[in-house]
């Protein structure tokens, strides 16, 4: 009998933001979901969020830099039966710092977060999803993974180091089912954060000036719905209005 689907999230914080996004969105699509996170708190609102419309979720307390953390959570999911159909790396930590202000405890801390953590959630991923020889396996990136810029030279360091370790497990993994995306976020998402920390900056963008969560949500999906003749590995998203 096979398995039935999930999904597996980590990074996932204010429901106003993309790991919750995706997390509903991908419920709603009949998979059970394990959303795993620091704050229980917010894991708590965002699967209460997702059962009041019939999804199924499974909360798990996870730091992305702590190896059994995440071997942890891939291994509830393998216990509850399920086959791991999507997992979604989304953490996406920042430090703006002039780069002879920045000590070495600092960028080491955003190398953990944005490249280590990955490596660690990739490898468990792809283990998992290399027994049932399929599944989508997807890294969030940022502007920062193709270009660095002051005053976020570590974060870029730890992005590209992380669209690096997105490309040899595409290489590696895609001959054997397994589909190995690195999306690109290029602009400011529409989210909690955003509004909480630049609202200024928010409303000077206008209508659509920001990357809608939903439509990032949405193309998640088709990418993991694409056929194995003609998979993404790379793609960038941003709003019209942004300049690159």
């Amino acid at each position: 009998m096979e398995k039935k689907c999930s999904a597996v999230i980590i990074g996932v914080g204010p429901e106003q933001g993309l790991g919750a996004t995706l997390a509903k969105y991908f419920a709603a699509k009949g998979l059970h979901v394990y959303i795993a996170g620091r704050s229980e708190d917010k894991l708590q609102r965002v699967a209460e969020q997702i059962r009041q419309k019939g999804g199924s979720v499974s909360i798990v307390l996870a730091d992305a830099t702590v190896e059994r953390d995440v071997a942890n959570l891939f291994r509830m999911s393998l216990d509850d039966d399920y086959s791991v159909d999507i997992a979604v790396y989304n953490v996406d930590s920042n430090i703006p710092s002039p780069l002879l202000e920045m000590d070495a405890k600092a960028f080491y801390t955003l190398w953990k977060q944005n490249c280590l953590g990955a490596f660690f959630f990739g490898k468990e991923a792809l283990k998992a999803m290399k027994k049932q020889q399929k599944g989508t396996l997807i890294f969030t990136g940022a502007t920062a993974s193709l270009r660095a810029k002051p005053p976020f030279t570590a974060f870029a360091s730890a992005k590209a180091g992380l669209r690096a370790l997105a490309q040899g497990m595409a290489r590696e993994f895609s001959p054997q089912g397994i589909h190995v995306v690195h999306a690109i976020i290029d602009g400011v998402i529409d989210g909690e954060r955003a509004r909480n920390q630049f609202p200024d900056y928010v409303k000077a963008k206008g209508q659509d000036g920001l990357l809608q969560l939903d439509a990032i949500a949405e193309t998640y999906w088709a990418m993991h719905k694409q056929h194995p003749s003609a998979w993404t590995h790379e793609l960038d998203l941003r709003p019209f209005k942004e300049p690159f």
